[in-house]
C-alpha cells in the first residue's frame, strides 16, 4: 500500500515508518520539524520506498497519486513542546486534522487519528476506559493539547458519519523508547538523562502520581493493528496497564544505571498534572487481540543502552 505518516520525523512517526516499510509498503513522511528530528529518519536516506516532504499540515496540501492509508501523528506531544508551541498545537490538531481528513476523503484512503490519554484529563475514573468522557480543564496549562486532541476526535467522527470517510481512532498512553527527544520533559527520558549525567532525578510533588509505561515497539504494533482492523471506528486505548508511581520509575531507572551518582529530589507539582494514569485495554484485547509483550525492565534497559552514548 501507499501510506502517509504525518509527524513522520517524530518519535512515534519514525518508528511507525520503519514498521510500514518492513511490511513492504511505500511511505510518504511529512514533518515540519517543529518537534521532529531529522536524525530519526536519516537511516531512510536512499530508500526507494520512502519519500519525505518537509511541510506543515496546518496549510492545505495534496499528494500526487493514490493513497491507501493516512496516519495522522503530527503534533507536539510533551508538556514542554505543546506549552512552547501552544497555537501550533491547537492548529495541527484542528486545521491539520481537517486537512488530512479532506485528503483522505479525496483519495478514498483510510485515516487514523492519533489521539491521547490526555483526553481523560485528571481522571475521576480509574483505570480509564474509552467510554469515560474525561475531566479536562478547558483553559488550563495543558488545554492547548488536551482540548485540541478532543476536537480532533470529534472532527474524525464527523467526517466518518457525514462524509463516509473510513476512519480509526486511538488514544495513546505513556510510551517510551529510543528516539525520544532528551529535552522534551517526559518522565522516562528525563530520568535516564539525569541518571546518565549524575544529576538529581527531579520528581514532582510527592512522586505518588502514577503512570503506565508502554514500550514503543508494542505501541507501534498496536497502531498498525488498529488501522488494519475492519469496521471498528470508535476510540481504542493503546498502552500498558501495568501501573507504577513516578517515584518507583525513578528508583527503577537508578537500579538499571548502578554507576550513577544521582539522588532523587522533589519539586513543586505542575498545574493539571494527572494524578493517575492507567489504560483499560479490554477493547484492544477483544477487538485486536493486542496487548503489550515487552516488560518494563527490558524496555528501560534497551532505552538506557540506546542513550548511553548519545547523551555523553
Amino acid at each position: 500500500m501507499r501510506c502517509v505518516v504525518t509527524g513522520g520525523a517524530g518519535f512515534l512517526g519514525s518508528h511507525l515508518t520503519d514498521l510500514l516499510l518492513s511490511q513492504g509498503h511505500e511511505v510518504i513522511g511529512i514533518d515540519n520539524f517543529i518537534t521532529g528530528n531529522r536524525e530519526n529518519i536519516a537511516h531512510l536516506s536512499g530508500n526507494k520506498a520512502y519519500t519525505f516532504i518537509e511541510k506543515d499540515v496546518i496549510e492545505p496540501f495534496d499528494i500526487d497519486g493514490p493513497i491507501d492509508r493516512i496516519y495522522h501523528l503530527a503534533s507536539p506531544a510533551s508538556p514542554i513542546g505543546y506549552v512552547k508551541h501552544q497555537i501550533a498545537t491547537l492548529k495541527v490538531n484542528s486545521q491539520g486534522t481537517w486537512n488530512c481528513l479532506e485528503l483522505a476523503e479525496r483519495k478514498k484512503a483510510r485515516f487514523l487519528m492519533a489521539s491521547t490519554s490526555e483526553c481523560y484529563g485528571d481522571p475521576a475514573v480509574h483505570p480509564q476506559p474509552e467510554t469515560y468522557w474525561g475531566n479536562v480543564n478547558p483553559i488550563g496549562m495543558r488545554s492547548m493539547y488536551d482540548e485540541a486532541k478532543r476536537f480532533s476526535e470529534a472532527c474524525t467522527m464527523a467526517y466518518h458519519r457525514e462524509r463516509g470517510v473510513d476512519t480509526r481512532l486511538i488514544r495513546i498512553f505513556n510510551t517510551y523508547g529510543p528516539r525520544m527527544d532528551p529535552h522534551d520533559g517526559r518522565v522516562v527520558i528525563t530520568f535516564i538523562k539525569q541518571a546518565l549525567h549524575d544529576e538529581p532525578l527531579t520528581v514532582f510533588g510527592d512522586g505518588m502520581q502514577t503512570r503506565s509505561l508502554c514500550y514503543v515497539s508494542d505501541l507501534i504494533r498496536g497502531i498498525n493493528m488498529v488501522m488494519e482492523n475492519e469496521g471498528f471506528v470508535e476510540p481504542i486505548n493503546l498502552g500498558n496497564p501495568s501501573e507504577l508511581t513516578i517515584l518507583d520509575i525513578a528508583k527503577e531507572i537508578l537500579e538499571l544505571i548502578p554507576q550513577s551518582k544521582s539522588m532523587i529530589t522533589f519539586r513543586e507539582m505542575p498545574p493539571d498534572d494527572p494524578k493517575v494514569r492507567r489504560p483499560d485495554i479490554t477493547r484492544a484485547r477483544k477487538i485486536l487481540g493486542w496487548e503489550p509483550v515487552v516488560s518494563r525492565r527490558e524496555g528501560l534497559a534497551k532505552m538506557i543502552e540506546y542513550y548511553r552514548d548519545k547523551l555523553k
